[in-house]
């Protein structure tokens, strides 16, 4: 089984996304540009995301391919078109993940709705979440109710502009 990690951005009160599935209020924060994705984004293999979520990010972040030189999964339901370095995965994204080799990390982009099996199954080895000081009040959350609790060790707090990274490990 792969690596399982999660990177990304929620506001003040958790979300990843506002009502309306838009990223604006993420890109238009101070001190986005500090933040090492950089870094992070070397240390994987795939990506996986829901079909909103591809929705938002192809959308807001203006990119015209989305995470190039990756293997990239959307789980969906139905027939959508994506990417030509997209594959859309009609499944369990828990027996997926499982099944990717040990020696690679697999990101779980987001949303909630998938995120939800992967972090009940425990499966998420590592966090980097950035906490973006704004309230929008309501929209995506990063995390659902869940079956289960779970800890976590701190490993590090870090400030990036207006950015708070924390870093939590399994």
């Amino acid at each position: 089984m792969a690596r399982a990690v999660f990177y990304g951005a929620i506001s003040l009160d958790g979300y990843l996304a506002d009502k309306a599935d838009r990223l604006d209020w993420l890109y238009q924060q101070e001190g986005g540009e500090l933040v090492p994705y950089d870094t992070f984004y070397q240390t994987i293999d795939y990506t996986i995301m829901g079909r909103r979520t591809y929705d938002a990010v192809k959308r807001d972040a203006e990119l015209e391919i989305i995470y190039p030189e990756k293997e990239n999964f959307i789980f969906s339901h139905s027939a959508i078109e994506v990417d030509e370095n997209m594959q859309v995965v009609n499944g369990d994204p828990v027996e997926f993940i499982e099944k990717l080799p040990s020696d690679k990390t697999v990101w779980v982009v987001g949303g909630g709705a998938l995120l939800r099996p992967v972090i009940e199954a425990g499966l998420i080895d590592e966090w980097w979440i950035q906490i973006v000081p704004i309230l929008i009040g309501e929209g995506v959350p990063l995390f659902l109710p869940q079956t289960n609790q779970q800890k976590f060790q701190l490993l590090e707090t870090e400030q990036f502009g207006q950015f708070a990274q924390i870093h939590l490990k399994k």
